[in-house]
């Protein structure tokens, strides 16, 4: 009786992680983490099987930009696989048809972890054609990475395991205005797309705050 009550348990459980909808990317932190808004509130979301480079790392920039390209400010089809130990949602993405995590990699905007043969063999792909990361001689994986910068990032530094935990701004929407106070892209996004604040888009393009979100970043 008890086994049979565990496994009804876990079956409970999986079926409410293995959840499919529809969500607007409101903000993207950076490769392999977004930011949707649900009926419950704002929720992060952790890319699945991919770890892309830190944002103070190379190629930290160029990934986060090729994960906006592909689903900033787009409806996309969101699988969730479970729920990580800082409550964010890990899930593969889906854009117009476009696996976006496979795409990161294909790309050379991230590393496949742990996962799929077919994630190894596009990485082998990407890395044999010195696509994106694998242009740089020797690219340090973002968890070594992690493990040599303990202090500038928010996560633990576990091999592999540690993927970042970013903070978003202040949800109340309440005290910033000008793009002078804004410290990063990502909030400046976040107060376009979830505050309203139109203000940070002079030129009505859809980027706020030109010199923290200009194209040529």
């Amino acid at each position: 009786m008890r086994v049979m009550m565990m496994l009804c348990l876990f079956g409970i459980f999986n079926t409410a992680l293995a959840e499919e909808f529809y969500a607007k990317i409101i903000v993207v932190i950076d490769g392999d983490t977004v930011v949707i808004r649900r009926a419950s509130g704002l929720l992060k979301i952790r890319l699945a099987e991919i770890d892309a480079p830190e944002k103070g790392q190379p190629f930290g920039g160029e990934s986060k930009q090729s994960l906006s390209d592909m689903v900033l400010r787009k409806q996309v089809k969101v699988v969730s696989r479970a729920v990580d130990k800082y409550g964010r949602m890990v899930a593969t993405l889906n854009a117009n048809g476009l696996d976006v995590n496979t795409e990161q990699v294909r790309r050379g905007m991230a590393w496949e972890y742990h996962s799929s043969k077919e994630l190894s063999i596009l990485q082998e792909e990407a890395k044999s054609a010195s696509r994106g990361l694998w242009a740089q001689t020797n690219p340090i994986p973002p968890w070594d990475w992690r493990k040599q910068h303990p202090n500038t990032w928010s996560g633990p530094a576990s091999a592999g395991g540690g993927h970042k935990k970013p903070t978003l701004p202040d949800s109340s929407c309440g005290k910033k205005r000008r793009c002078s106070q804004m410290s990063s892209c990502s909030e400046a996004q976040y107060y376009l797309n979830v505050c309203g604040i139109k203000a940070l888009d002079r030129n009505h393009d859809g980027v706020p705050c030109d010199k923290l979100c200009g194209k040529n970043r």
